[in-house]
């Protein structure tokens, strides 16, 4: 039943995720909103809401180990995993900005991350500066970007066609959406917890790999479709940005519900995976401004080494 709970829970949360997005889009096209601003902040939190969710339930559960796993383990796949094996089937060019801009950024609050989980706990001040410093980020990014910027931001949703749905329908798939990421992240959170009890593997272990996976299955699916149909238009700088969003949104918004206990295990070992990947994205990106198929098989086996550490 453990496993059904876990796998109807990761589909759950991808299918409502997408609810979510595509009903909040075309509520916000409905009310002229620009399709900038959709993109900077409708679509940004609808693909991260799982890990939301995820994290949220299991801090206020009991299970921090979850909590926190959820967030490394999804930051980690979705640079090494999804990016590497996006890469791998079809070589992504890289906007300059993503690396002068979004990876700098990433850097300076994966760092900061690692400086509060120093003492073994984020304290609700500490989430109160992530949240804020997440204001702060969209606020720079609305200004940073020109209107004649629109057209390159990647929003994966039909524009025209979501502009022809009727009002009300949209605001049925916001509601389906919300209810079915509450529910989702419930039976994910106790598939997940009754499966590591069984068989005596921490929360840990199950967190960071098949929570973190499941999580970031929306990214995966949508960069890998993208590759397969040659699209040229995948972006890393979405991923990074899903990165940022997982640090200060979050566990941010975690820790100011509930104060986030860290394990010795995330402090010794996986932040220092999720910073060491993070680095290693930069000389692939900037080198030519493009990540080839090669660049893309060292993201993806740094992501096998790292599940190898992780299950030994």
């Amino acid at each position: 039943m453990e496993y059904v709970l876990l796998i109807g829970g990761l589909i759950t949360l991808i299918v409502a995720g997408e609810a979510l997005v595509r009903g909040a889009v075309g509520v916000a096209l409905k009310f002229k909103i620009p399709t900038l601003v959709i993109g900077m902040t409708i679509v940004s939190f609808g693909t991260s809401a799982p890990e939301l969710l995820v994290s949220l339930k299991a801090a206020l559960e009991g299970h921090p180990e979850l909590s926190i796993g959820n967030v490394v383990g999804s930051n980690v796949a979705n640079l090494a995993l999804v990016l590497g094996l996006t890469a791998m089937i079809l070589p992504i060019a890289v906007k300059r900005t993503t690396v002068k801009i979004d990876w700098v950024i990433m850097m300076v609050f994966t760092v900061l991350f690692y400086l509060f989980i120093i003492d073994e706990l984020i304290q609700w001040y500490e989430g109160l500066i992530f949240v804020l410093a997440l204001v702060g980020f969209n606020i720079f990014m609305f200004r940073g970007v020109s209107k004649s910027d629109e057209e390159d931001e990647d929003i994966d949703i039909d524009i025209e066609d979501a502009k022809k749905k009727n009002i009300v329908l949209q605001f049925l798939l916001i509601l389906i959406g919300c209810i079915g990421l509450a529910y989702g992240a419930d039976w994910l959170l106790d598939g997940a917890v009754t499966i590591a009890t069984n068989f005596g593997v921490s929360e840990h272990t199950i967190a960071v790999t098949i929570v973190a996976f499941g999580t970031s299955v929306p990214e995966l699916i949508t960069s890998v479709v993208a590759a397969l149909k040659k699209e040229t238009d995948i972006s890393v700088g979405n991923l990074i940005g899903s990165n940022i969003f997982n640090i200060l949104g979050v566990l941010g918004i975690t820790a100011l519900v509930k104060e986030v206990p860290v394990s010795s295990q995330v402090i010794s070992n996986d932040i220092f995976w999720v910073l060491g990947i993070s680095l290693l994205v930069f000389p692939l990106m900037i080198i030519n401004y493009r990540i080839n198929r090669f660049r893309g098989l060292l993201l993806f086996l740094s992501y096998v080494v790292y599940i190898y550490f992780v299950v030994s």
